[in-house]
Order: structure tokens, then C-alpha cells, then sequence
């Protein structure tokens, strides 16, 4: 319960921004956008709304008419793994390179039985598949960038939530329902969110030679629309707990650029507001593979991931 409410009310951030080039989700993502443009980083910013999205890169360029960096838009709905895959070719079309790689959207607690396009419960779907999908279709772009700027020098970023400790099963996910099929929504919120840890421990472990560095965290509670499908009730438990959205940069920020992330803890685990801390215990073994005294499922989760998200994923 302690490490709990450490994570609700964690102290004050204790580190500075720095730049990079960037692909990213938006939400809290706006203000990670509003302190990386200042600092002439070159931004793309990528929702299903193209109108807010669009209005939001503005305020940020009136707000800092004199920055030598840019800001972009992709549209892209991650209930739809093809428009998934059309704004990874849209990103790549346009760059080439890709220093760092925000997962930073989702959805909580949709009405009861909803789905995404392909048929997947919508938070496994757009919280997990599709940005397991986007990180593939990206990652050859990363290691190359690595082999011109040097390993560590590039990192792909998980967002999750403390519901990944809260309320994910043993092991993070059940690999005997791992679209949640009759689970009821908190809990599948839960799962999607042990999901994107296990994902990044795997990763870690995969692209560790690559020199690609891979991050989860806990960017804390904040007061934005992640809420939306939320109770009234509910809502205002949230609500007392709830955070500015720039607090939520602050921990994506430290987790994109500490010096204290580095290719040997590559796989790590961060909470509110930049900390590095053990992930919980069964999630932990998860990463760890059965011949090394751990469960390996995370390594059975990337298997089935790469099943689902296989025919979106061209030569």
C-alpha cells in the first residue's frame, strides 16, 4: 500500500528537460510537445483527432514563435490496426531517423463489450496491439538511427499506469484469455497496461545487442480525457488524486533522457515523477525466462502479440 500511494502522491521531480527528435501519441503528450518545442526538438504528434490535434500544435508555435524546431501531425486510430500501419509508412516516408518513440495513448473503462475495428477487446486492442504494431513497424528506423548516433542513444517508450500493479493478474496478463473475454473492464484496463511492462522488459531483452533502449513507467494520475468513459462516481475518486498533465511529462521526460537509464537497466521500470524502481514481483519474473528461474510469459505475450499484429507488418 505504501509503494501505492507513493506513486498517487510522489514528491517533487528532481531533474531538468533536454531535447530530442521524437514521435508521439498526445494527451499528456500535448505538454511533453509544449516543453520539447522550446528546446528546437523536432516533434510529430499523432491522435485519431485531427482538428484538436492540429489546434494544439498551434497554441504551442504562438506560444514559442521563435523555436528552430517543428511540430506535425499524423492521424492515426489506434482501435484500427490499418491505420496503425499507415502512419508508421506516413512517419517514415517523411523521416529518417527516430530518436525516441513515445506509446502514450489509449482508452479506460469503454462501455461493456466494446470493440476495436479487428475485433479486439478496445483496451487490449488500442492500448497494447497497436502500439506493439507501431513499435514494429519503427524499430528498423531506431536501430538505424543507432548505427549513426551511437547505442543508447535511442529509446522506445511504454506508457502504462499503476493499474499494471494495481490490477493485472499474476504474471501481468493471462495467457489463457489474452483478449479478456468476459473480464470486466477495470481489470482489462489492468491487463493492457501489464501488457505494455511485459512488452517492455521483452523488448529490452531483443533489441539490448541493437543498442535500443527500452523504457516502461507509471506516468502518474492526471486530469485529462483518458477519463472519458469513466461513472460520475468514479470520476471523483479519480479526481482527488489527480494530477496537472505536465506532472506526467515531467516522468516522460525523465524516463526519454536520464542519464540514469542506460543499455544495462534497459527494461526498467519508472514511477512518478522520474523514479527508478522494481516493477511488482510476478510481473519482474515474468521478463525472466523459465530456464532462469522466471515464468516466461512475457516472452509468450510478444509471441502472441506478434501473431495478432502479423499481417499488418509488410516485407
Amino acid at each position: 500500500m505504501g509503494a501505492a500511494l507513493s506513486q498517487m502522491f510522489p514528491p517533487a521531480p528532481a531533474f531538468t528537460e533536454r531535447m530530442c527528435r521524437t514521435k508521439k501519441a498526445s494527451g499528456v503528450g500535448k505538454e511533453l510537445a509544449r516543453i520539447l518545442y522550446p528546446l528546437n526538438a523536432k516533434v510529430y504528434t499523432a491522435s485519431r483527432a485531427r482538428s484538436r490535434g492540429e489546434a494544439a500544435i498551434s497554441d504551442i508555435q504562438k506560444a514559442v514563435p521563435h523555436s528552430s524546431g517543428s511540430l506535425d501531425f499524423i492521424e492515426v486510430d489506434l482501435e484500427d490496426l490499418e491505420s496503425v500501419r499507415t502512419a508508421a509508412e506516413t512517419f517514415l516516408k517523411k523521416e529518417d531517423r527516430l530518436d525516441a518513440l513515445w506509446n502514450n495513448a489509449g482508452t479506460m473503462l469503454p462501455p461493456a463489450r466494446s470493440k476495436t475495428k479487428q475485433g479486439y477487446e478496445l483496451q487490449t486492442g488500442s492500448n497494447t496491439l497497436a502500439p506493439f504494431l507501431l513499435t514494429e513497424l519503427l524499430t528498423p528506423l531506431m536501430v538505424r538511427t543507432v548505427k549513426q548516433q551511437g547505442p543508447g542513444s535511442v529509446r522506445i517508450l511504454w506508457v502504462a499506469s499503476s493499474a499494471a500493479e494495481l490490477f493485472s493478474p499474476t504474471n501481468g496478463v493471462d495467457m489463457n484469455n489474452s483478449n479478456g473475454d468476459g473480464v470486466s473492464s477495470g481489470t482489462q484496463y489492468g491487463v493492457s497496461k501489464g501488457g505494455m511492462v511485459l512488452l517492455s522488459q521483452e523488448y529490452a531483452k531483443r533489441y539490448k545487442v541493437d543498442g535500443v533502449i527500452s523504457v516502461s513507467m507509471n506516468p502518474g494520475n492526471q486530469k485529462t480525457n483518458l477519463r472519458r468513459h469513466v461513472n460520475p462516481l468514479l470520476a471523483i475518486a479519480f479526481g482527488w488524486m489527480s494530477h496537472d498533465p505536465i506532472k506526467g511529462a515531467y516522468t516522460e521526460l525523465f524516463s526519454g533522457f536520464s542519464e540514469d537509464i542506460t543499455l544495462e537497466n534497459s527494461g526498467c521500470w519508472v514511477i512518478p515523477w522520474g523514479r527508478i524502481v522494481p516493477v511488482r514481483v510476478d510481473i519482474l519474473k515474468a521478463g525472466v525466462p523459465e530456464l532462469e528461474g522466471g515464468t516466461g510469459v512475457g516472452a509468450k505475450f510478444w509471441d502472441w502479440c506478434q501473431e495478432q499484429v502479423a499481417p499488418y507488418i509488410t516485407a
